[in-house]
């Protein structure tokens, strides 16, 4: 589940005076009960955005027509927002007006939002609610992280993904391993079930598209370093990341093929599905790709591998979740709304629709859950306290280009031997420590 991060320096795309208007016409409900920004009756029209129409339409349906029957004076008008242009659509909004009362709003863009004033705070509103006590608290925390504000949270969350360890059981069955569920068990496995000269290789690393983020996994993960801050210096080139990242780094055609240099997780995961790799990191979001190749039979999923002392840290990854827009005129149906959504009963059915993981800790013990056994494990991972999360800094503007187009060759670059880890991690911190020193002048002034 990716989505796109903000950019430092970048102006609000240009849009027709079509689509601005469209948007303006659709945005904020208004039952002329009060003005704008106002908490208004609690009846009337509000207006949602969806931030992925084309995977949830369907449900966002659902849910707005069993909280329309029990809300029976307030209607919710469903715009929905290709994945794509949300950030888009939410910039020529705030320049043109127009917002919805309550949107979609993901951690990799909700410092923008934040920064131009226009989301409503809602931790006060949670605490005084049903809500109060049954968020997940590493997505709550992601939350707050990503809105950069300190302890304020600027989105409820809906749901996250998470990384997961795919294990081929059949082929783990043959060698006499146990399951990959710590670091140097992960390891053993990859050189056991590798055999030199054939296609058997025992993983398959991403160096393509998408690289940065697994690293960051396998660096943390074994470093057990919990933070990415140490004060206003990132941990990324900390002597304990760094030689966790030579050691991962090492996999590359010892245990893994060649081609992997250039993978994503398309590559990546066809890859897995077609051949006779044991093990493959990637998210939740492959597993129904993973049932239609091999059946449920033939593979398991596991959350990241823990240190051999049982610890397991990982970085995070992308929350979704709903915004509650300050020029709402109508902020307390638009709240009512989000508390329905974000309910037990709702997020659950939300996030089975959507193959992702509730945030409503109530959903934990839901049928759906237990079935899907990754799930299952992924939620229990995150809400019992085990994991320990590594809050990436989604706020930064710069995150994007650092995290993505500006050193995925450099990370392919230390798979074919021509940098090393240590230069790697120094250019990352380097520019990781710049952004960060940036966003704080920004944040005094």
């Amino acid at each position: 589940m990716t989505v796109s991060k903000v950019n430092r320096g970048r102006t609000a795309a240009a849009v027709s005076l079509a689509t601005v208007l469209a948007l303006a016409a659709t945005a904020c409900g208004d039952d002329g009960s009060g003005g704008s920004g106002s908490e208004g009756s609690g009846r009337g029209e509000i207006t949602l955005w969806d931030n992925n129409t084309g995977e949830r339409r369907d449900i966002w349906a659902q849910i707005i027509k069993d909280f329309e029957s029990q809300n029976k004076d307030i209607k919710v008008k469903y715009v929905g927002l290709p994945i794509d242009q949300v950030q888009q659509k939410y910039d020529t909004a705030i320049d043109g007006g127009g917002l919805p009362d309550v949107g979609g709003v993901g951690t990799a863009y909700l410092s923008n939002l934040v920064v131009r004033e226009v989301l409503e705070p809602v931790g006060d509103r949670v605490d005084a609610g049903p809500l109060k006590g049954k968020l997940v608290p590493s997505m709550v925390e992601s939350v707050k992280a990503a809105g950069g504000r300190g302890d304020e949270m600027y989105s409820v969350p809906s749901s996250t993904n998470n990384g997961t360890l795919w294990y081929r059981t059949d082929l783990f069955s043959r060698a006499g391993l146990e399951p990959p569920t710590t670091w140097p068990a992960f390891y053993e496995a990859a050189e056991k079930l590798t055999e030199p000269g054939t296609d058997k290789f025992g993983y398959t690393i991403r160096g393509g598209a998408g690289s940065i983020a697994p690293a960051l996994d396998a660096m943390y993960g074994q470093s057990g370093i919990t933070s990415f801050w140490k004060g206003d210096k990132t941990t990324v080139n900390d002597p304990k990341n760094v030689a966790a990242l030579e050691k991962y780094v090492a996999l590359y055609k010892k245990v893994t093929p060649s081609a992997d240099v250039n993978n994503d997780f398309i590559k990546m995961v066809a890859q897995y599905d077609n051949g006779s790799i044991g093990m493959l990191m990637h998210n939740l979001a492959s597993y129904q790709d993973h049932v239609k190749s091999l059946g449920k039979e033939k593979f398991k999923g596991l959350p990241y591998p823990a240190q051999a002392n049982g610890e397991r840290v990982q970085v995070s990854n992308p929350v979704d979740g709903l915004g509650l827009f300050k020029n709402s005129k109508n902020k307390a149906a638009a709240w009512k709304f989000i508390e329905f959504a974000a309910s037990h009963k709702s997020n659950s059915a939300w996030n089975e629709s959507a193959g992702s993981i509730p945030a409503n800790t109530d959903a934990a013990s839901d049928s759906w859950i237990q079935q899907a056994e990754p799930t299952a494990a992924a939620m229990e991972a995150l809400s019992d306290g085990s994991t320990k999360i590594v809050d990436l800094p989604y706020y930064l503007p710069d995150w994007n280009t650092i995290s993505k187009s500006g050193n995925e060759p450099n990370f392919q670059k230390v798979l074919l031997g021509d940098m090393s880890a240590q230069e790697f991690a120094d250019k990352v911190a380097e520019e990781l420590n710049a952004a960060q020193a940036e966003w704080n002048e920004q944040m005094k002034k």
